[in-house]
């Protein structure tokens, strides 16, 4: 029966089991019962009840104690091949093999029926009876080679209807272990966020010494509970009054691109590669070897089956503690007093900044601006300026002229798969030269009106004063100065808020700019983007505007069409970024990886070398396209946007779960574009426990208010998972305990969530990392003491 949570005052107890009288549960106990069980003086009773034992075990019913909170923390996670337990499954060798078929397949077979990363819902009674007989065939075989405990296990477990047998079981728990070491591995190199359960789970499986520091937030000072909960307010503005002369000093070193990667040196000369800074990145058969791997797991039928099982059982476990805990919840909201969902901080993590004001908004301002600035000069054609009012004339539009219709800048059901007329939608009145007067940074005025309305839409998130975002501004890549137009706009205008932070994204157009001739290779896009960064890195007076900038950029984003058909699969035999000087676009993943990667290089020099803060990687993954697009975005994201297709592939969902990868979701500006909005996978990932928050991507076209339903604690937690995701002052808007584990670190004064609801989600992750941390142990404790037996028996004198 599922225990209820109660609303408590004191501090929480150890979270104990949420067990379902059918669901499943872990082996841990197990064996500890079947020790007990060992003494017993009555054989056939002994043998009857392991037997059972095992069986629950293997259909999923065992009552097993989750993991407990812990302050200890991974450190730096190792390769597979370090680790004392054993991950090798029966893919083993023919990850190659396996991923390169799936990824041709992507290629050509867009409109699969099944897709081999799906689980299909309804299977053919044909492959049921095959699985059976696969079973049979098993069982037969392990009566020579398996005790009589283990054999009475499975022969009972035939008599439930599965299909996973039991080596299968633990071959899908070495792979999802095996997925999250990897995931470890890149979060920790690029010096991004793991999260801390998880992580603590993977260390105490691989025996590594805790590292206290593996993972905390640098830049937040401890918060008394009774503090404010107001963050403080900066007393003077970033970018007014800065002495350029109190810069931080030249570092002195070079740097040069090789190979699409960006290498420093303490040296002025960079082709002295013996004075090259040690700033670790994987390489690209690392990366190659690790993508091989994940993309034949997510195919794979046993681990299809049982992360198909697990998230079916998530969303039941959770509509069993609706039932049990929605009043006690609600009870414990109406008990805190003046908090409710309107006045609880939010942060929008995925927002573009050229649409972050609605069209009501906008068109107040073009009216405004051609009424005070009608004859200033706004744009140059043939060698002359045109004045506002010119530019008007020639459209023969007046303000009064003037309407929300008129704009027709509001995605309607025409741009659905349209990604090219939706990105039209972003022209006023169907005219691109009003769009780069009114919405862009770089223009003749040096992104003045842009500039004000987007100060505009500042103050109204300080006036709301629960409202916060992280904008997003682009970085095109095919000149140098980009970086340095753009830091000059936010100076220059003052562009600040203490409610915003900015993320850069990085639209994957190379294959335009190329047929343009504005680029020669992929090398020399990598190099206008990041070549900047690392220069005001090494002397910040080389790009004293760029340098107060960057202290309010918390990452970068990749943004396109995820639609469109890739004609080039991503492996080793894929042309270097200074060969790549064709007119196709580059694949998802080799966007991806060269991002990371430089980011990667950039954060080690940030923080280890020069103290300045470092950024994160958050692209938008998964609104549509080839799944392999997830499978990156998982490795080396710390969050994504959109994450559609997950729907799809339950190997992935259940990875993201695990691995609480947040995931910023756009419902309405999904129903414009790809999936209708009653087929939104929102509320789904949200019931099974995935880190979800609710974005509005781009207010400009999709400005309607967002009913994505499921009450005020779903609401609340969405928005408390938007919080974890973004940028600063989450002691003041979470509570002081935010960093740790369970129950305790949510403070109902502040975040509106029930206690309950929180213990609920940390019980339920600790079981699933229980679950198949202990199937390994499991079978770890097995082959030991098989081989112990074995070596006792070889060791037996001879007659």
């Amino acid at each position: 029966m599922c225990r209820e949570f109660l609303p408590r005052t004191e501090p929480y107890p150890p979270i104990q089991t949420v067990t379902l009288g059918d669901i499943a549960a872990l082996p841990a106990l197990i064996h500890a019962r079947l020790h007990e069980c060992a003494g017993s003086s009555c054989p056939e009773q002994n043998h009857t009840a392991k037997s059972k034992l095992y069986a629950n075990y293997l259909c999923g019913s065992a009552d097993v104690r989750p993991l407990m909170s812990q302050r200890s923390l991974p450190g730096t996670p190792v390769t597979h091949k370090h680790l004392p337990i054993d991950l090798r499954t029966s893919m083993d060798g023919k990850y190659k093999e396996i991923a390169e078929e799936l990824l041709a397949r992507s290629l050509t077979d867009s409109d699969m029926r099944c897709a081999p990363y799906e689980f299909p819902e309804e299977s053919p009674i044909e492959q049921l009876e095959e699985k059976r007989h696969r079973l049979e065939r098993q069982i037969s075989q392990d009566v020579k080679l398996e005790p009589e405990i283990l054999l009475r296990a499975k022969q009972d477990f035939m008599k439930i209807d599965s299909a996973v047998p039991f080596t299968d079981l633990v071959d899908a728990a070495k792979c999802v272990v095996k997925a999250l070491f990897i995931r470890e591995k890149y979060m920790a190199l690029s010096l991004q966020t793991f999260y801390k359960t998880t992580g603590r789970s993977l260390q105490e499986l691989s025996q590594r010494p805790p590292d206290i520091d593996a993972y905390e937030d640098l830049h937040e000072s401890p918060v008394d509970s009774d503090m404010s909960v107001h963050a403080p307010v900066s007393e003077t503005h970033p970018y007014e009054g800065q002495d350029m002369k109190n810069l931080p000093p030249d570092a002195g070193y070079s740097c040069k691109m090789v190979d699409g990667v960006i290498h420093v040196y303490t040296a002025q000369n960079p082709m002295d590669k013996s004075t090259e800074l040690d700033l670790p990145y994987p390489d690209l058969q690392e990366y190659i070897a690790d993508m091989n791997v994940m993309m034949a797991l997510i195919i794979n039928g046993p681990v299809k089956s049982f992360c198909y099982r697990r998230l079916q059982y998530l969303s039941s476990k959770f509509q069993m503690h609706v039932l049990l805990n929605e009043m006690k919840e609600l009870a414990a909201q109406k008990k805190v007093p003046h908090r409710d969902f309107y006045n609880i901080r939010k942060v929008d993590t995925h927002i573009h900044a050229s649409s972050c004001m609605n069209q009501k908004h906008l068109l107040r301002f073009i009216k405004s601006s051609m009424k005070k600035y009608p004859d200033e000069i706004v744009r140059m054609q043939g060698g002359r300026g045109q004045t506002m009012m010119e530019v008007f004339e020639n459209m023969n539009l007046t303000a009064y002229d003037l309407s929300v219709d008129t704009l027709d800048m509001h995605a309607d059901r025409n741009t659905f798969h349209r990604f090219d007329k939706f990105n039209s939608k972003y022209n006023p009145i169907g005219e691109s030269i009003l769009r780069e007067i009114f919405i862009k940074t770089d223009n003749h005025i040096h992104g003045k009106y842009f500039g004000h309305i987007v100060k505009e839409v500042m103050s109204d998130l300080e006036e709301s004063k629960y409202q916060n975002a992280e904008l997003r501004l682009s970085i095109y890549g095919r000149s140098m100065d980009e970086w340095d137009k753009l830091a000059l706009w936010a100076v220059s205008h003052s562009v600040y808020s203490d409610n915003v932070r900015w993320l850069v994204q990085i639209p994957r157009l190379f294959d335009v700019y190329r047929t343009k001739q504005q680029l020669s290779n992929f090398q020399q896009m990598l190099e206008n983007i990041f070549l900047p960064l690392f220069e005001v890195t090494i002397n910040p007076s080389s790009h004293p505007q760029l340098h107060l900038l960057l202290q309010h950029v918390v990452g970068f984003d990749s943004v396109d069409d995820e639609s469109k058909p890739e004609h080039h699969v991503f492996n080793l035999d894929s042309p270097s970024p200074a060969r790549w000087c064709d007119d196709d676009n580059p694949p998802y993943s080799y966007y991806l990886y060269y991002m990371y990667v430089n980011m990667t290089v950039l954060n080690h020099l940030r923080s280890r070398r020069r103290g300045f803060n470092t950024f994160v990687l958050r692209p938008h993954c998964g609104e549509a396209g080839p799944i392999h697009h997830l499978v990156s975005g998982f490795m080396l994201s710390e969050n994504i946007s959109h994450g559609l297709l997950l729907r799809k592939a339950p190997v992935l969902q259940y990875l993201y779960y695990l691995a609480q990868v947040g995931i910023a979701m756009s419902p309405l500006s999904n129903n414009s574009l790809f999936l209708s909005y009653h087929r939104n996978p929102l509320p789904e990932y949200l019931s099974r426990g995935l880190m979800v928050s609710l974005s509005t991507d781009d207010p400009l076209q999709f400005h309607f208010t967002k009913v994505s339903g499921g009450g005020a604690r779903r609401s609340c937690l969405r928005t408390r998972f938007s919080l974890f995701s973004s940028f600063q002052s989450k002691s003041h808007w979470l509570g002081p305990d935010y960093t740790k584990e369970g129950p305790i670190s949510n403070d109902i004064r502040r975040t509106n969530v029930p206690d309950i609801r929180v213990g609920y989600r940390y019980e339920t992750l600790c079981e699933e990392l229980h679950l198949i941390t202990q199937a390994i142990r499991t079978q770890e404790l097995d082959r030991i003491e098989e081989e112990d037996g074995l070596s006792f028996t070889s060791s037996q004198p001879t007659r």
